[in-house]
């Protein structure tokens, strides 16, 4: 495994991020604690999860997963930088959802925090993260609340998701005007498919020192050899969701084919190519794997020994043209 700095921090974390988004709705409890305990094994030390993983009326089910697996010791906690999120309504069985117990409130924030404590099975969160921006709370009693939780020692660092770039630069202006750390990193959806990221988002997290996480690097399996698995009857993935979105649309399914094609020509296997691809990227810590088996996890720590030729990035390039740099790719 190759390790980095996530963004400006002290921090060492592998280049690839396990995502825990399947433990418990698609992966049962002892596969996912296999999953986690060969993602150790091959020095993979960045989880991350969410409070609302599990979904429905399992919200907070992939973190107690995740707790009881801690709770076996041998290190497991010792050895993995832990991250979760904040914003999602954790009521289960009110309708409609009791006020206060959703978004970035200092009120939330604190009880979101010992909730997770509590299912994660541990006094302390590596990393905490907004999973969406809040647009009805200041950032002043965000940075009030996060900083409360630092002094406490249950939170070591704030993160983003989904936020925009001038969220991620408000954010951490309104940070350095109080003293507090501010955000050390954004999870964004960013692949070779999606590259709308490049134009602000990106920008802003390095200009700020944040280590830029994408989620979905294979944009739902668009990316993973959906059209090969499609003729041989094998992609249950494209049927719906983003893959099949996608695919519906005749220019990106001539890309798709494309890119499958220049993969094959070259030998390489498209899922482990699209995560080689984002490791070669300016920013990027690492993309988040969400394995529901334990072969798709090898399939990905293979991608992080996958050195990518010039033709070949140069190629991908020409396939899924990035949308340029801002403001050039919009004004003269």
């Amino acid at each position: 495994m190759k390790y980095t700095q996530l963004g400006r921090t002290g921090l060492k974390v592998s280049r690839l991020v396990l995502g825990t988004m399947n433990f418990g709705p698609q992966t049962s409890e002892a596969d996912s604690h296999s999953i986690m305990d060969a993602a150790l094994g091959a020095g993979v030390n960045y989880f991350d999860t969410a409070n609302a993983y599990g979904w429905g009326a399992n919200k907070g089910r992939t973190e107690e997963i995740i707790g009881s697996w801690f709770a076996k010791g041998g290190e497991r906690r010792d050895k993995t930088v832990l991250a979760t999120k904040v914003y999602a309504n954790m009521s289960l069985d009110d309708t409609p959802p009791w006020p206060n117990h959703d978004r970035l409130s200092a009120l939330n924030i604190r009880r979101s925090v010992e909730a997770s404590l509590r299912r994660l099975r541990t006094d302390y969160i590596d990393i905490y993260q907004f999973h969406h921006v809040d647009r009805h709370t200041p950032f002043e009693e965000i940075w009030q609340a996060v900083d409360v939780l630092v002094q406490q020692g249950k939170i070591l660092y704030a993160g983003s998701s989904n936020f925009a770039g001038w969220h991620i630069a408000r954010a951490n202006e309104t940070a350095r005007r109080l003293g507090s750390y501010g955000l050390v990193s954004e999870q964004c959806l960013y692949n070779l498919a999606e590259r709308s990221a490049e134009m602000e988002v990106i920008p802003a997290a390095r200009e700020y020192g944040l280590g830029v996480i994408p989620w979905s690097p294979l944009h739902g399996g668009l990316l993973g050899g959906v059209l090969r698995k499609e003729r041989e009857g094998g992609a249950a993935r494209s049927a719906s969701g983003r893959s099949a979105d996608a695919l519906a649309n005749t220019t990106v399914r001539a890309q798709v084919q494309a890119y499958e094609d220049l993969l094959e020509k070259h030998g390489l296997a498209p899922g482990e190519a699209a995560l080689a691809w984002l490791l070669t990227r300016p920013g990027v810590t690492g993309p988040i794997v969400g394995p529901r088996t334990a072969e798709q996890l090898e399939s990905a720590l293979r991608a992080v020994e996958l050195e990518l030729s010039e033709e070949v990035l140069t190629s991908l390039d020409e396939i899924f043209p990035g949308p340029g740099p801002s403001p050039e790719s919009f004004a003269w």
